[in-house]
């Protein structure tokens, strides 16, 4: 067996609602409520976050489901100097940044802030 691709994966958060506004403000997704309302994610290209709220986890989940464990890098064609300034327009710290790494398929120049529960959150642009 050989996987193909990343189909989705899942965050659990102390609130969905506040998750999602700023998954939706600060990066653009969008928000996916599915399984008759009970289930909430976050859609972008062809991938998803699904979200569980913590103390309420959908079975089978991780053995250590917790709020701001997460460590998430994204990319993005919107160039870093304007990712930047964006970021400082909504009042969100920037921990490092720009900085170059190795993403997947070559160099990135990446960014890193922290979301509402302190999950890391790297967006970065390919550096060509």
């Amino acid at each position: 067996m050989k996987v193909r691709s990343l189909d989705h994966l899942v965050l659990t958060v102390a609130s969905i609602e506040a998750t999602c506004a700023f998954y939706t403000d600060v990066l653009g997704m969008d928000v996916e409520i599915f399984a008759e309302g009970r289930r909430h994610a976050l859609r972008f290209g062809d991938q998803k976050i699904n979200l569980h709220a913590a103390g309420n986890e959908f079975e089978p989940k991780a053995d250590r489901a917790t709020p701001g464990s997460g460590d998430l890098c994204f990319l993005t064609d919107t160039p870093v100097e304007e990712l930047v300034t964006h970021l400082e327009s909504m009042d969100i710290e920037i921990i490092q940044g720009p900085v170059p790494r190795t993403g997947a398929t070559g160099p990135i120049i990446s960014v890193y802030f922290r979301d509402p529960d302190g999950n890391l959150i790297e967006v970065a642009n390919a550096d060509e």
